[in-house]
């Protein structure tokens, strides 16, 4: 057939095939594949590769292509960057996907690096330790032996790890607050080694004093003032210190009017929020409005017990098991198992470490001391971080 022949047959074949409805269209197409040799087959497997399984992250622009893979959860995500090398590429590239991925494990997100692969890296890293906590690997265990009698009370501060009891003080104010079985706290000039005043109103023995800066502001405080917590075992009161030496409750805080509900010895405040956990459960009061904001309850809330409380994690721990919740959902991330000790009723033998990784994992805040308890043959039971191998 002459070519001019051959362009008009196939613009008319053309247009009847438009006409057509799907189904005679396959019908069609079916017909002429059953009549092609081996060459026509040949083509036809070469274009239609091409036309079917078209690569659309390099046909796309690049805004769309990150767009669509916002799409996919960070685990396909790992699988396609094994497509090739043009893949693994763009999809290292996709800043806003690794950064939204590391947030959702609880990561800790520095706005100022604005390198994908250097998130797709920390999210893998992440993954990992969130893996292990699951899976009871995060977390080794070590023991401190040197005491020749039961250790009652342990304070850790700035990595040092010391038996003192119900203490806290302030470089600034160059003051030391100190809380006792005898029901009062003390306030003590450091320089001098002098009693400043003694603060009555507990009826038990003050098993815990903090000394914070406010954050916030209120009717009775303001931003800067320094504030001072001191618990027992049923109420927390809050005190004002500064430049004056004499001064009077602001606020006493209880979460019952039945002396059977009691504060267990874990006290937090960080100059926004009062935290303490109790027969009920931790509680979270705003120091603001001095409301509870918050209750956290599980399933045996009496045994239950708070060691440390962040923006995103909580450490918790029983008779048996630390646990590490996600103060998200509430739920259990992950345990550890620890040996048999005399839990403290007043909350002395046993404390938490580093607690910087509860306000979110950064990549470097997971490794040091996480718990410590003294244990009843005189040595101190660890529980540190065990070394992330994965290296970004």
């Amino acid at each position: 057939m002459e070519r001019t022949d051959f362009e008009g047959w196939l613009e008319s074949i053309s247009a009847s095939f438009l006409t057509l409805n799907d189904q005679q269209r396959i019908q069609s197409l079916d017909h002429l594949i059953s009549i092609s040799g081996a060459a026509q087959l040949r083509h036809l497997s070469n274009g239609l590769e091409a036309l079917l399984k078209r690569d659309f992250l390099r046909l796309l622009p690049l805004e769309l292509a990150f767009y669509l893979l916002r799409w996919l959860d960070p685990q396909t995500l790992l699988t396609c960057c094994l497509v090739c090398k043009q893949w693994n590429k763009v999809i290292n590239s996709c800043l806003e996907v690794w950064q939204s991925a590391c947030r959702k494990l609880g990561w800790r997100i520095d706005e100022s690096i604005q390198d994908a692969s250097h998130w797709k890296g920390v999210y893998i890293k992440a993954k990992l330790r969130m893996m292990q906590l699951k899976d009871q690997k995060a977390f080794e265990t070590s023991s401190l032996i040197g005491h020749s009698a039961r250790v009652y009370a342990l304070y850790y501060k700035d990595g040092l790890l010391c038996t003192v009891f119900s203490v806290d003080y302030n470089d600034e104010l160059d003051m030391l607050v100190s809380g006792s079985a005898d029901f009062t706290v003390k306030v003590w000039a450091l320089a001098a080694g002098a009693c400043l005043n003694t603060l009555t109103g507990h009826t038990e023995w003050v098993t815990k004093v903090i000394l914070q800066k406010s954050e916030v502001e209120s009717m009775v405080h303001s931003p800067g003032d320094y504030i001072l917590l001191s618990a027992d075992k049923y109420v927390i009161k809050v005190w004002p210190l500064g430049k004056e030496i004499n001064c009077k409750c602001l606020k006493t805080l209880s979460v019952s009017e039945n002396r059977s509900i009691s504060l267990q010895p874990r006290l937090q405040f960080d100059g926004r929020y009062i935290i303490c956990s109790s027969d009920l459960g931790v509680y979270q009061w705003d120091f603001a409005s001095f409301e509870i904001l918050r209750v956290i309850k599980s399933q045996d809330p009496a045994n239950l017990s708070l060691l440390s409380f962040g923006e995103v994690f909580a450490l918790l721990f029983d008779n048996h098991f630390l646990y590490v919740m996600d103060l998200r959902t509430e739920t259990i991330s992950g345990r550890w198992p620890l040996p048999p000790y005399r839990k403290s009723k007043r909350g002395s033998s046993f404390l938490a470490g580093v607690t910087s990784w509860l306000n979110g994992l950064d990549g470097d805040n997971d490794s040091g001391l996480v718990f410590a308890t003294s244990m009843p043959d005189h040595s101190i039971h660890l529980v540190l971080w065990k070394e992330n191998m994965y290296q970004t």
